[in-house]
């Protein structure tokens, strides 16, 4: 009979101990023509990071462009059968614009679709472009499936630092145009007034949107 060690009890409190971080390095995802899958998921514009073969494998790492998280795609690297890796979700900062980017490359995505809890599913974005409620579904030649998901501010305790970072460029851009839009409907309110501390307006939102704050208004 095996035996679970269970780690022995401590007066320190938890709270009390240094964090190690655990940061999200690699998905698996099996496959059965490895060739095959470098052309997929080379024409998605992902980045080949490494090819590496041994004696019964052969795995290929990607990198989805501003990801700090990669996959290994191949063979002989996991018990689970090619194409069983269901619900990976790519965080986009437009859902329409990374739907035909991906349409553009010749891969076949789903229409756009909506849900966020307590209301009914739709076609189509998500009516006020709700955060994490508007998606586009696809899946590589093997069947293991993706879901893009337009994420375009972070959930209260999503983020734990103050300091707010940027992947790309363009999802710096957004962060941006968003928070103009904003301030379009602020000055507004302010009676058509300019609004000399714009830049700090702009600040303001974009680490709201990517802390979990409350957006200024």
């Amino acid at each position: 009979m095996s035996v679970i060690h269970q780690p022995e009890a401590s007066n320190q409190n938890t709270a009390d101990l240094p964090r190690v971080d655990m940061k999200l390095e690699v998905v698996t995802l099996p496959v059965s023509d490895v060739e095959r899958a470098r052309r997929f998921y080379g024409s998605l514009g992902w980045r080949l990071d490494a090819d590496v073969q041994g004696e019964g494998f052969h795995v290929l790492q990607f990198t989805p462009p501003g990801s700090s998280s990669s996959v290994h795609v191949g063979k002989g690297i996991s018990s689970a059968a090619p194409g069983s890796v269901q619900g990976l979700f790519l965080a986009v900062s437009d859902i329409e614009a990374a739907r035909a980017d991906l349409a553009r490359r010749g891969i076949e995505v789903g229409d756009i679709f909506h849900r966020a809890p307590g209301e009914m599913p739709g076609t189509g974005p998500h009516p006020t472009r709700r955060t994490y409620s508007s998606y586009a579904a696809f899946s590589d030649p093997d069947g293991n499936g993706w879901l893009l998901q337009e994420v375009t501010s972070r959930l209260p305790g999503r983020v734990d630092t103050e300091a707010v970072t940027f992947s790309s460029r363009a999802e710096l851009v957004a962060a941006l145009w968003r928070a103009a839009v904003a301030h379009g409907e602020h000055e507004k309110r302010m009676g058509g007034k300019r609004d000399a501390n714009w830049p700090d307006w702009y600040a303001d939102h974009v680490f709201a949107e990517q802390t979990g704050g409350a957006l200024p208004t």
